[in-house]
Formats: structure tokens, sequence, C-alpha cells
């Protein structure tokens, strides 16, 4: 086949890459230029020149024509200003998923499908299994790096032009491979924060684009505890960061149940009041064919979290999902990830819990 690799600069794309030229694909190298005003020469994050040296330098390794290309204005818009919208309206987003969504499955592959190219490469920890109703996606074999949570958002035919090399590795055995090819990065770090955001400080990110909005922080009979500098800095489930000055009358830590942007309110109170029974859930996207009726699935919340068992659903313009047992950690916003066994059904954005 003709193959795109996307090459972000790190080890998996690299080893991705290398198989997709091993196994006898015509392969081209891409890195994506995604930040508008690179000012992070040598840190972590995305876009940084070290990282296009690095994508490079595997290309030239590797024998592949190398291409730059500049995604950054999409980027933006797709991705970064619509975290900042979801946090300003209170819910808690997953710029992974939307990157995968939008740029690198969205806006990636239809250029790479109008120059020519058969599928995309990218260095992703999941499975593609060809079932009886078409192309599966799946969990990943190292439990610790798959990600076909962040995958969950992909539709069908995206997923008939995708390449996961790196689907039935482990992460030691990809950097030692990559140490056996002569690829510089063989032993880079991997990179754990939201790329656009290589400080880690979140709430500092949106305060520089929200500005301050200051509002109280109030327990669950409406009394006030404290000060804080802007709704948007607060997700449900929360603990640290909090900064109330009077302990709970039973000295128990107290958590985030909820962020209200109407009156810039966030209330505080214990961890059993986080327990959620079920969601109503918007926006879904299939993996292959849409669910109807109702059945039973695992849910998923979070890229590591762990899946729960659920009945959902299928409700006009989305889904409704109720939890055998209570679940914690669960807010608007996030993905819910639908998977049978190992296999990812789809996806849906949570937009309201019922507790």
């Amino acid at each position: 086949m003709n193959v795109l690799a996307a090459l972000s600069g790190g080890v998996d794309s690299a080893v991705a890459a290398a198989r997709a030229v091993e196994a006898g694909h015509d392969v081209t190298g891409v890195h994506l230029a995604l930040a508008e005003a690179p000012d992070n020469p040598r840190g972590k994050g995305c876009c940084t020149p070290e990282d296009a040296r690095d994508a490079r330098r595997v290309a030239d390794v590797l024998g592949i024509p190398f291409y730059v290309w500049d995604l950054a204005e999409r980027f933006r818009a797709d991705v970064v200003d619509d975290f900042v919208a979801e946090y300003a309206a209170g819910r808690t987003p997953n710029p992974c998923l939307r990157c995968n969504e939008s740029i690198k499955f969205a806006a990636v592959l239809d250029r790479a499908i109008g120059l020519g190219f058969d599928a995309v490469c990218t260095g992703h920890y999941a499975r593609l299994i060809d079932g009886p109703s078409g192309r599966e996606l799946h969990r990943a074999v190292d439990p610790d790096k798959d990600q076909s949570y962040v995958l969950g958002v992909l539709e069908a035919d995206q997923l008939a032009h995708a390449m996961f090399p790196l689907g039935d590795s482990v992460k030691g055995d990809v950097r030692a491979e990559a140490e056996a090819r002569g690829l510089a990065v063989a032993a880079k770090p991997d990179s754990h924060d939201i790329c656009f955001i290589p400080d880690g400080d979140t709430a500092g990110f949106l305060r520089k684009r929200l500005g301050e909005r200051p509002g109280e922080l109030v327990d669950t009979a409406g009394a006030v505890l404290g000060e804080h500098s802007g709704a948007y800095g607060f997700t449900v489930g929360q603990r640290k960061g909090l900064r109330i000055g009077t302990p709970a009358p039973d000295g128990r830590p107290r958590y985030v149940l909820d962020v209200s942007v109407v009156d810039n309110r966030v209330t505080v109170g214990p961890a059993e009041a986080l327990d959620v029974r079920g969601l109503t859930a918007d926006r879904p996207r299939w993996c292959g064919d849409a669910l109807l009726g109702s059945s039973e699935c695992l849910v998923q919340f979070r890229a590591h979290g762990d899946p729960v068992p659920a009945a959902v659903t299928a409700i006009e313009g989305g889904l409704q999902i109720a939890f055998a047992t209570p679940v914690r950690g669960v807010a608007p916003g996030q993905a819910a990830v639908l998977y049978d066994g190992t296999r990812v059904l789809g996806s849906a954005t949570i937009a309201a819990t019922v507790r």
C-alpha cells in the first residue's frame, strides 16, 4: 500500500513507520506542525523544533520521503479553542480524543486520501482486526499503553484507512526495537501532559484565555466555604487545589461535586456524593454499526480508567447509560467509550449525570 506515516518525533511513531517499511509498503513520513508559535525549543509538548528534527532523522534512517504539514490553524480552532470553550461551559474535555477525531483522522486522513495514499500509519497502541462485519478496533496487547479509548471517536470509514502496527507489542519491546534499528529516539521519554500545555498548568492556561472570574466555593447546603478565581479551573472529582481554610466537620476530604458556570459556583462535598447511577450522552460516534435499542456493554470514562458494566440504550440524539453499581469520577464533557470485551463499539460525550 501507499502509506502516510505520521512521525511525531517520538519512539512509537518511529517504530510504527519502520514496521510499515519492513512490511513492504511505500511509506512517506509527515510531521504535523500544530503549534502556531513554538516557544518551547527543548521542552516537552507538541511541535518543538527538537520533535521536528527527530522526526526528520527517523525518516532519513528509514530512507523515506519526509514532509511537514502546517495544521496549526485547524488545531487551534478544533482542539485548543474547543478545550477552552468546554471548560468555560463547566465541562471536562479530552483534547486527545478531539485531536484524533478532527486532526489525525479527519484533516490528515482526508488530505492523505486526496493525495493518493491508502492508509495513515500512527504509533497508537491499539489493534485493528478484520471481523465478519468489517474492520474492528480492539484494545492493545499492552494494557499499560492501550490507547483504544482515545481512538473511540473513529468511525468505520476512518478505521478502514488506519494502520496501528504497535497494537500487538509492549512498550519495552518497542524501545528495544528502536535501538536495534539505530533510531536515535529509542530512549526519548514519553509525553504525559496535554501537548499544548507543556508546563502542565491547565488552570493557568485557562486563566490567560478566560480571565479572572471570582466566585464562591460552597458545600451541599449552600454555605460559603471560600472563594475561587474561576469555576472553569475545577472539574468534578477534583480534590487538590480547593484552598478551603476550614476543614470539614468530620475531618474527611472534600471533592468537587458540581461546577456551575451559570452562577459561577463550585460545590464541594464528601466522596460518596460523587456516586453516579447513570448518565446521558450525546454526539455518538460508532466504530461500526450503530447501537439500536438496548445492550449490555462495558463503559470507560478515562484513558486509563477501569471499564464498568452498564446497560446502554439508544435514545434520540444520543445514549442513556445505567450502571450496575454506582461509579465515581464521571463528569460532563468526558467521553464514554463503549466496549464489547476488547472491541471498541463507539463513543459519546457525557451531557449529564444522574446521582
